[in-house]
């Protein structure tokens, strides 16, 4: 049987409109912070909350503490809160320096609290970065992987206490080293894809961290667009339950960057594909909807439920900054 997906076209609103940002959900509410509506230029530090039943929008003002305007970043859940590290911002755009620390918000409060490392030695956080990942095993820990520092890109992987405030060094994924790759963390096990190491983007490998061992592991496919996802970078990889069955879902990208890098726009992917984790298999999925999502890349995603995905905003294909919320529900 085919997968499937229904698209359902939630809003579209000019306040909404930014690239590289983040999109967290928390309790039917996507919450939406940072990215850029022109090149270079974070657009605001404003968490715009939007209602998934009703399809409101409500933007918090910067409150007393709260993140610098910034892009590139990423975020994860953990226990109902949205987690938050480093980015790119500032007149130079370089990567934030925090000091390995982690920022807080809680939507019950609407409030940000920044977690400082119990431990600042300098080898014992993370380089600040942009255009990294993150994903949380659901209990306690934070996964922050790869990424673009100062200079160059990164393959490293770290994990955060959050209940202890402590980072931890992992054994680094498997070369190259990338930015706008993506990771997903499902049934124990923390798996990572595609992105772009400075050439190319890459694809064709499903490589899976297994914590336990702390050790990787690879998964070769075919990543021509049959067999499985073509390669891409800055697309999502979310786990999902589609029929019962575990799934990692990879969604969009871009495809041959433009030659002006974060000035333009190069090939924008609209595909999604499901990956099978138990049977190790590719296929790619079957949009329906009235109105379907453009292709698109430098966006973010999140999970509504179990079996439902959250896609808002990035660049299109024309160099443009969308503003739209999709939901995006598999059979």
């Amino acid at each position: 049987m085919a997968i499937t997906a229904k698209c359902h076209k939630l809003l579209e609103a000019e306040i909404l409109q930014r690239s590289s940002q983040i999109v967290s959900v928390v309790d039917n509410k996507a919450y939406i912070f940072g990215g850029e509506l022109r090149p270079r230029e974070p657009r605001d530090n404003h968490v715009h909350a939007v209602s998934l039943d009703i399809a409101s929008i409500t933007s918090q003002s910067q409150a007393a503490q709260s993140p610098s305007a910034r892009v590139g970043t990423a975020s994860a859940i953990l226990n109902g809160k949205v987690y938050l590290f480093s980015g790119r911002g500032g007149v130079a755009m370089a990567p934030i320096e925090e000091q390995g620390a982690i920022w807080e918000y809680d939507p019950s409060t609407s409030t940000w609290c920044l977690i400082q490392p119990s431990t600042t030695k300098s080898a014992a956080i993370p380089a600040a970065r942009s255009y990294h990942c993150m994903a949380s095993d659901g209990r306690d820990t934070l996964y922050i992987h790869a990424g673009c520092p100062e200079s160059g890109r990164l393959a490293d992987l770290w994990a955060f206490r959050v209940s202890r405030k402590e980072w931890t060094e992992l054994a680094p994924a498997f070369d190259p080293p990338r930015g706008g790759t993506s990771i997903a963390f499902a049934d124990g096990t923390l798996y990572r894809m595609n992105g772009f190491d400075g050439k190319t983007e890459q694809g064709g490998n499903l490589d899976i961290y297994t914590p336990e061992t702390n050790s990787w592991e690879t998964h070769v496919y075919a990543p021509d667009g049959k067999e499985g996802p073509s390669p891409r970078s800055v697309s999502a990889l979310l786990p999902v339950s589609v029929n019962g069955r575990s799934c990692l879902i990879n969604l969009f990208g871009e495809r041959d960057p433009s030659s002006l890098g974060h000035q333009g726009a190069g090939k924008m992917l609209g595909d999604v594909w499901a990956f099978d984790i138990e049977n190790k298999k590719w296929e790619q999925v079957e949009l329906q909807g009235a109105e379907l999502p453009v292709a698109r890349g430098w966006f973010d995603a999140d999970i509504q439920d179990s079996s439902a995905i959250i896609v808002h905003g990035g660049l299109g294909e024309s160099n443009d900054r969308l503003g739209d919320v999709w939901r995006v529900e598999f059979a």
